[in-house]
């Protein structure tokens, strides 16, 4: 059985919002945005399947499996959802398919990796193409990612513990290029879907498009930022991405 590590801080009468990490990530990278929350709101953070301190295993990584762990920390609340990169992939599904659980999404340079046009020379696409080698696979994207001087000044155990985390990033990301995991027509919740101009390409084309087919969805672009902002830059990314749907949906959405 899988066990999810979630941790929450707030108060627990306060609404609830849940942060939700993208590949190759935990929720220790949420941390300083959720401290620009919590003050105010319950935030969960958590270790998503494969990752962190959450139970290893070999699977299964579909969609459909992640949304059910989003589930299981919401549990019989209902929530706002920010979903970092892959995380935003979740966070959509999970609206679609429980809309009485969530109140409205962000979303941050999400990909779209099912989508004919998406790049084959992403940092994601280069790992699929390990997947027979998850190890390798798991440290070229963290090569990617972070920079190869950042990786190799890392600990070796920390390397290896990331390492063994290919495995989830493979199969999630394989499975997220071969099947949609939401339908824009399907999501009634507020959206805000961000971008920052540091970005990748077409990271921001994704996102236009998102925003462009979720009906009422708000797009907003980060001056100066990466695809890191939430850990980066916390506090842009708290009063331009997170402020703004908070004002859309509303409060309070706690039950």
């Amino acid at each position: 059985m899988t066990r999810i590590w979630v941790e929450e801080a707030g108060d627990v009468a306060d609404p609830l919002i849940v942060l939700v990490h993208g590949a190759m990530d935990r929720s220790a990278g949420m941390l300083r945005l959720s401290r620009r929350l919590d003050d105010c709101y319950r935030v969960a953070r958590y270790d998503r399947r494969g990752y962190g301190r959450s139970t290893p295993h070999a699977g299964p990584f579909e969609m459909a499996d992640q949304v059910a762990d989003l589930v299981g920390v919401i549990g019989d609340r209902r929530a706002v959802i920010v979903g970092h990169s892959y995380g935003g992939n979740i966070a959509l599904a999970t609206a679609e398919q429980y809309p009485s659980l969530v109140a409205g999404v962000a979303i941050y340079e999400t990909p779209l990796s099912w989508e004919p046009w998406w790049p084959g020379t992403t940092a994601g696409a280069v790992a699929i193409k390990e997947a027979g080698r998850p190890e390798e696979a798991a440290e070229a994207f963290m090569r990617r990612i972070i920079g190869v001087a950042r990786w190799e000044a890392l600990p070796e155990r920390t390397r290896a513990i990331r390492r063994a985390e290919g495995v989830a990033l493979v199969n999630e990301l394989a499975d997220l290029r071969e099947h949609q995991p939401w339908h824009a027509d399907r999501i009634e919740v507020p959206v805000v879907v961000g971008c920052g101009t540091r970005g990748a390409a077409h990271h921001r084309q994704g996102m236009e498009q998102v925003a462009g087919t979720i009906v009422g969805a708000k797009f907003i672009v980060l001056e100066g930022c990466g695809h890191s902002a939430p850990h980066t830059d916390a506090a842009v990314f708290c009063s331009q991405i997170v402020s703004p749907l908070l004002e859309r949906v509303g409060s309070p959405w706690s039950r």
